[in-house]
C-alpha cells in the first residue's frame, strides 16, 4: 500500500504544470552537450530550482500564446523585464533567454562566478523548442505534455548525432531576439498543428526541435566567446 501511494503521489506530482513544464532532464542534457556547452551537466537545473522556488521560476519556462500569434523581436525584448516575476500569468520564457544573459554578462564583469546563469539560460533555450511550451495550456497541452517532454528522454544523450545543429551568427541582443522569435514561431506553429490533428509529436519531430535549440544556444556560446 506504502508503494502504490508513493506511486501516486509522483503520478500527481508530474501531471501539475508549475513542477514539470519542460523537456525531461536528459533531454535537457542533450542539447547543452550537443551544443558544445563545457558545464552541459548543469542544464537540468532550471527545473530543478522550481522545486523550492516554484512561483518565481516557474513562469521562465513558457508563454501561453494563442492561435495565430506571430512573436516579434520586439516581443521578446519587451518580455525581458518579467523575468523571475510570479505575477506575470502569461509566462515570458522568450524574455528568460535574453535577461540570464544579461545577468551571466553582468556577473562576469564583477569578477564574480557566472556560470549558473548561463546554465539557466541553457535550459530555457531548450524549452523554446518544446511546442507546448508555446501554446495555450488548454485541453490538448494538459492531456499531453508530460508525454510530449519525454519523448526522447532516455535516448537523446545517447544519440547526439541526430541532434543537428547548423549555424547561428549572433552579434548582438537584437540578433539574439530575432532568433529566439524566429524558433518560437516554428514551435507554436507545430504545437496548434499537433493540436489541430490530435496526436503527438513524433520522435523525428521531436529531433528537429531539439535541433534549433542546440543550434541556438550554439550560437550564443560563441556569441559570449565561451
Amino acid at each position: 500500500m506504502k508503494r502504490i501511494t508513493t506511486w501516486l503521489l509522483a503520478f500527481m506530482i508530474c501531471t501539475l504544470p508549475s513542477l514539470c513544464r519542460a523537456w525531461h532532464d536528459e533531454t535537457h542534457l542533450a542539447i547543452a552537450k550537443v551544443a558544445g556547452y563545457e558545464k552541459w551537466y548543469n542544464a537540468a537545473g532550471a527545473d530543478i530550482a522550481k522545486i523550492k522556488a516554484d512561483a518565481v521560476e516557474k513562469k521562465n519556462h513558457y508563454v501561453n500564446n494563442p492561435p495565430g500569434t506571430v512573436v516579434t523581436s520586439e516581443m521578446v525584448l519587451d518580455q525581458a523585464d518579467r523575468y523571475n516575476k510570479p505575477n506575470d500569468l502569461k509566462g515570458h520564457l522568450y524574455g528568460a533567454i535574453i535577461a540570464s544573459i544579461r545577468q551571466y554578462r553582468t556577473t562576469t564583469q564583477t569578477g564574480k562566478y557566472a556560470e549558473y546563469h548561463l546554465a539557466f539560460c541553457s535550459h530555457y533555450v531548450g524549452d523554446l523548442s518544446q511546442p507546448l511550451h508555446n501554446t495555450l495550456y488548454n485541453d490538448y497541452n494538459r492531456r499531453n505534455h508530460t508525454a510530449t517532454d519525454g519523448i526522447i528522454e532516455g535516448e537523446a544523450l545517447y544519440n547526439l548525432a541526430l541532434i543537428e545543429v547548423y549555424p547561428i551568427n549572433i552579434q548582438s541582443e537584437e540578433d539574439l531576439a530575432v532568433e529566439v522569435a524566429r524558433i518560437a514561431n516554428l514551435s507554436l506553429n507545430l504545437g496548434y498543428k499537433l493540436e489541430l490533428e490530435g496526436r503527438m509529436m513524433s520522435r523525428q519531430e521531436a529531433y528537429e526541435q531539439i535541433s534549433h535549440s542546440a543550434s541556438l544556444f550554439r550560437g550564443i556560446l560563441g556569441w559570449l566567446q565561451k
